[in-house]
């Protein structure tokens, strides 16, 4: 069986592929046809070569995932003695499988105790919806939800929350604008150990004008989490704006170092020609993808899949590549 059959079979098989193949639509003719069209009908040479490393860079791959690709392409190809491009477009795919892996990252979520995810990410990215979207989820899988509204630097982010909260039927605590995150955090801590809840998600400041203090606060939050609730600390997921592309990948290096990222949450995904963030995020910073905004719905989150992602990327490219 080929790679593209093995993709279409696992698409075929995925919860939810519809969507992900509409969500990946605008990555798919903005980055991938572009690649088939390299694909098709060239010679094999150093400027194919290059425009392929281009275009994968352009996609936001990433500069040291792209240089790698090309270059086991390039092996491969010398290797079973391939002469024209349209017989790589297997091997392409199968390299970008391969490198985006099988398995699942699931949220880290123990059973019959408090859970306590912390979410982190810039102002823009979709962090507060994203927090809406996920408790959504997880009260559709039986989860009871409790949120705090950590991000007292903005009142805006206060209120938001408490819209999505209502939205979902969950309670929010939350003090006024200006106040000290750890004391929210640590109601939030005491009202979900009273209410029994399964998860507190906790949003948190989304400035980075000093990562200093950024990292500082949420320094103070984990010892708050340590000596309130100690080992129920499940998660810190990192909110990433999928249409920013590079900036993502800035963003993602900067919390990666400051917050102990454990996972992403890439929001925003439908709206983006620039997919290949998720291979870059992967390959480029180790730090796995959990879960996808797929839509403006409230319902338009799901677990990352690597092997449905991949097999809605190149979904209809061996059609293309062959017309």
């Amino acid at each position: 069986m080929g790679i593209f059959d093995k993709l279409k079979q696992t698409l075929k098989s995925s919860f939810g592929n519809e969507k992900l193949e509409e969500s990946l639509s605008k990555t798919r003719r903005g980055f991938i046809d572009k690649v088939v069209d390299v694909f098709t009908g060239r010679e094999i040479d150093d400027d194919f070569y290059d425009e392929l490393e281009e275009l994968l860079i352009q996609g936001d791959v990433g500069v040291n995932t792209s240089i790698n690709l090309v270059e086991n392409i390039r092996k491969r190809a010398d290797k079973e003695r391939i002469k024209t491009s349209d017989e790589l477009k297997e091997i392409f795919a199968s390299e970008i499988a391969e490198l985006m892996g099988t398995e699942k990252t699931m949220l880290n979520l123990k059973e019959n105790q408090l859970n306590i995810i912390l979410v982190v990410g810039v102002n823009g990215a979709g962090k507060t919806t994203s927090i809406g979207k996920l408790t959504y989820k997880l009260k559709n899988e039986g989860k009871r939800v409790l949120l705090a509204a950590g991000d007292t630097f903005r009142a805006a982010a206060i209120d938001q929350l408490k819209i999505w909260g209502d939205r979902n039927g969950v309670d929010v605590v939350a003090h006024q604008e200006g106040a000290d995150p750890g004391a929210v955090v640590y109601d939030g801590i005491q009202a979900a150990l009273a209410r029994k809840s399964d998860v507190l998600i906790v949003d948190t400041a989304g400035r980075l004008q000093n990562k200093v203090n950024l990292m500082e606060e949420l320094k103070k939050i984990k010892r708050i989490i340590d000596r309130e609730a100690e080992g129920s600390l499940s998660e810190v997921l990192l909110v990433l704006d999928a249409t920013t592309g590079q900036n993502a990948l800035t963003q993602a290096k900067l919390f990666k170092d400051t917050a102990d990222v454990t996972g992403v949450i890439l929001s925003k995904l439908d709206g983006t020609a620039k997919g290949g963030i998720v291979i870059g995020i992967k390959s480029e910073l180790g730090l796995p993808v959990k879960l996808i905004g797929t839509g403006e719905k409230i319902e338009d989150m799901q677990d990352f899949n690597p092997e449905s992602f991949v097999g809605a990327l190149f979904s209809g490219m061996e059609d293309e590549t062959n017309e």
